[in-house]
Parts: structure tokens; sequence; C-alpha cells
């Protein structure tokens, strides 16, 4: 009998041990992770985001994207911070991310002041994190606790970064490109409501004001008041800057879905959520801002795990652009 427990209570280590093993890595996360080694991390990035947006309205909007780009490629794990070099190319060349990934040198910032209050302690992959957080509530959106202890990556990936999704994707493509990284159809169209503030360069959607699909012609699906002031602003794909909310553009809220429902999205990204039998019930739904809020929260909180560095792995950058 005794043998027979001991056996049993074997069993039961071995599978708990094993259990904690095959655990998912974000469970390392938590909003307490500084509590004891760099308290003042959450008030010295808010205050440095703050300061940021005095001197410039797309500061938010600027480090929201930083974080999607670099959660979607390898993981949010800061390698799109990294510098290329002589014999290092990183992400912020590829398409996507070449002359218009922003928020940088606020980064930079707050690297500084985090390294001269606690040296060595604080991750760039955390900053990106909180500091969207941040620019989201800071512009009237939600606010929640982030999830840190995440470590830095050592490495980048071009290859990655030039197939993040693009602004010419539909909802399926879209739905799809979500789902690699772990992400459902509802977080697909919460984090999409990040276009409620920011803006694009005419080059990502001056096709659907002339040449939509190669057809000749305008996007039949954009509103013919919106599209002929659009082909005013825009008559070439050029790097002019537009508001990706025409309504609210420095607010974080849900105009973003009343814009898509009276065919008002910027992008085919954007108003594929409509007109798809997938996601149009979710653009409906979000239509409420405190739906919106909540899965927009949800959402991040998912995406932020993706992919993270935790315990031993990556490093603590002492500088964000590149590795110790």
């Amino acid at each position: 009998m005794e043998k027979a427990s001991r056996r049993i209570r074997f069993l039961i280590a071995a599978f708990v041990v094993t259990a904690l093993l095959l655990a998912p890595v974000h469970g390392q996360l938590s909003p307490n992770f500084y509590a004891n080694t760099c308290p003042s991390v959450f008030t010295t990035v808010n205050s440095a985001v703050s300061s940021a947006l005095n001197s410039d309205s797309r500061a938010g909007a600027k480090l929201l994207r930083l974080f999607f780009h670099d959660c979607f490629c390898l993981g949010c794990d800061a390698s799109i911070l990294l510098d290329d070099t002589p014999t290092f190319q990183g992400e912020q060349s590829a398409g996507p991310n070449a002359g218009s990934i922003g928020g940088l040198d606020i980064i930079d910032n707050i690297k500084t002041s985090l390294e001269t209050s606690c040296p060595g302690t604080v991750s760039c992959a955390d900053i990106i994190a909180i500091a969207a957080r941040d620019g989201v509530a800071l512009a009237g959106g939600p606010n929640w606790n982030v999830e840190v202890g995440r470590r830095d990556s050592l490495a980048a990936s071009l290859s990655q970064a030039n197939n993040l999704p693009g602004p010419q994707l539909t909802a399926s493509q879209l739905i799809s490109a979500f789902q690699a990284k772990g992400l459902n159809t509802n977080d697909l169209v919460a984090l999409s409501g990040a276009h409620t503030f920011g803006k694009a360069q005419c080059s990502r959607f001056q096709s659907r004001l002339v040449n939509f699909q190669n057809t000749g012609a305008p996007d039949p699906s954009m509103d013919p008041t919106f599209r002929t002031s659009l082909q005013s602003t825009c008559p070439t794909a050029s790097s002019t800057l537009v508001d990706l909310d025409q309504g609210t553009p420095l607010t974080f809220d849900a105009q973003y879905y009343q814009n898509l429902l009276i065919n008002r999205g910027l992008m085919t990204s954007d108003q594929t959520l409509a007109t798809s039998g997938q996601t149009s019930g979710l653009v409906n739904s979000f239509t409420s801002q405190s739906a919106f809020f909540n899965q927009f929260t949800a959402s991040m909180l998912k995406m932020g795990r993706i992919g993270v560095l935790t315990g031993n792995q990556g490093e603590i950058r002492t500088q964000c652009g590149s590795t110790n």
C-alpha cells in the first residue's frame, strides 16, 4: 500500500512539473514585475509620453503602431528597435516600417531615464508596451494594467517585418494573419480600432481612389464625397499624411467603427471589416464605445503575450537600438 501511495505521489509531482514546464510563458508576466526593482517605471513612462504629446499630437498613435509592429514580428521583444549596422539589417528598413515607423526617440528617452534610476532592470520591450498603453489612455482611450516582465531579443527578422499585415488585405486575409499569431476575429476587429487616431500616408491607400484592384476605377465601396476629398489631398501615391479617422482624429474613441458603417474607412483593410460577413457584426457591436474599449483592452493584453522572452531568455538592453 505504501509503495503504491509513493508511486501515486510521484506521478502527481511529475504531472505538476510537466504542467509547469508546458505552461504558457506569459504566465511569468505581471503588472507587479517591477514593484521592488523599479517602482517608478510606470510614472517615468507616463511622464515621458505626456511630454511627447505636448510637442507631437501623433505620439500616442506612433507608439501604439510601434507595439503592433514589434509584436507581429518575432513577438513582443523590442526586435523592431534594433538599428541597422554595416553587418546587420533589422526590421526598421522593411517595407511596412521604412519611413513610417515612429516613436523611437520617445522610447530612447525613456530608456535613458530608467537606466539612471533603475540601471539594467527594465526591458525595452516592456517600455514599448507601457508607452503604447499610455498613448491610448492619454488620448481618451481605455486604461489597463500592463503586464510586464519581458526581456529583449538578440535578433530581428527583416523577412517577417516585410510580411506584416498590409493595408490592401481583405477580411479573410486579415483573419488568417491574426490567427497565425494566436489572435481571433474579435481581436482583429478590436485591434483595428487603433485606426481611430493617427495618420496614414497617401501611398497606403491611393489605389482605392483611382485604380482599385487594377480595375482602372475607384473603389465602389467608398463614400463618393469622402473619395473626392481624398483625391484632392492624394492625387498621387505620395508620403502626404491623412487622418485615419476624419471625424475625431486626435481622440481614441469608437468613431472608427461609425466611419466604416458610412463607407469612410481609409484603407481596404479598414473598410473590408464592415463589408465582410465574417466581421461586420463586430463592427456594429463596437460602435458601442464600452464594448470596444473592453475588447480592445483584452486584445491588447493578449497581443502583448505573443512570443515574449522571459526568465533568462534574451537580455535587458542597455540601449534599445543595439544588443549589449
